[in-house]
């Protein structure tokens, strides 16, 4: 009861405090890998802040909470299925390219994979990691966006003994078409595609490591919206999670996305 105590009194602060040097960006809160299930629903509230006044540096701190149906059926907000608190630092570096860095908590409930699925354990992860973006810009209205990213991905239990993996090394590639709608309020489509390698080590006598293989897949399309006459955008988005041998989804898993951003000019 201490030990969840203290964790709680922790991600306050740290969210607490990262909410108070915040700015603009323009992407959407992406959802994170949920799990092997049907569908999914992931919702997030962000905050974004430039942190100079010519527009080169920025910030992000986003609480995300994900929910997901049983293997079997489509009831999306059935399992609590992931809790999320995110912090990234933007600079745009060059004319269209731009780096990133992150630490990232994150909270995940398990469950048995086979009926009734009953939930099983909690697994935490700490990440940090770094992101590459360069942005074509075709038209006023079309941008194309390339994104690596690299991250260091480190588990423990419930109460913060050793997972059974240990850390994992994870690469990510991202290419995403934007559209942006010739209108007085902003508004933006996207389509994006995302694939995902890793390596992992493992815990016990013989603390082996995986091959560096290629996971899953994201085909994401979002709708953005900045809300006229306010500092809040609203993202609504499909993504479909493919992932490596799970037969179960076929098509892959369904989620539901919706965020909301708020935006907080430099000062």
């Amino acid at each position: 009861m201490r030990i969840q105590t203290t964790i709680t009194k922790t991600l306050f602060l740290f969210f607490a405090v990262n909410m108070g040097s915040l700015h603009t960006i323009q992407a959407q809160l992406s959802p994170p890998g949920l799990g092997k299930t049907k569908t999914a629903f992931w919702s997030a509230v962000g905050v974004k802040r430039k942190l100079d006044s010519v527009g080169k540096k920025e910030s992000m701190t986003y609480i995300g909470l994900g929910r997901k149906s049983n293997p079997d059926h489509s009831g999306l907000l059935e399992n609590q299925a992931i809790l999320v608190l995110n912090h990234e630092i933007y600079r745009n570096f060059a004319p269209n390219q731009q780096y990133s860095y992150a630490v990232s908590y994150r909270r995940q409930d398990n469950y048995e994979t086979k009926a009734p699925y009953r939930f099983e354990d909690v697994e935490q992860e700490f990440r940090i990691y770094g992101r590459y973006v360069y942005t074509l810009h075709l038209s006023d209205q079309w941008q194309w966006k390339n994104t690596a990213r690299q991250e260091f991905r480190k588990f423990y239990t419930a109460d913060f003994n050793k997972a059974a993996e240990n850390f994992q090394f994870r690469s990510r590639l991202k290419t995403q078409l934007a559209y942006n709608f010739p209108t007085k309020t902003k508004q933006a489509l996207t389509l994006s595609a995302e694939g995902l390698f890793a390596v992992s080590r493992y815990n016990g006598d013989d603390k082996k490591w995986s091959k560096f293989t290629y996971k899953e897949a994201r085909l994401g399309l979002y709708y953005l919206l900045q809300i006229p006459k306010t500092p809040l955008t609203v993202d609504i988005g499909y993504v479909n999670n493919l992932i490596k041998g799970y037969r179960a989804a076929k098509s892959g898993v369904h989620y539901l996305a919706v965020d909301l951003i708020w935006t907080i000019p430099y000062s």
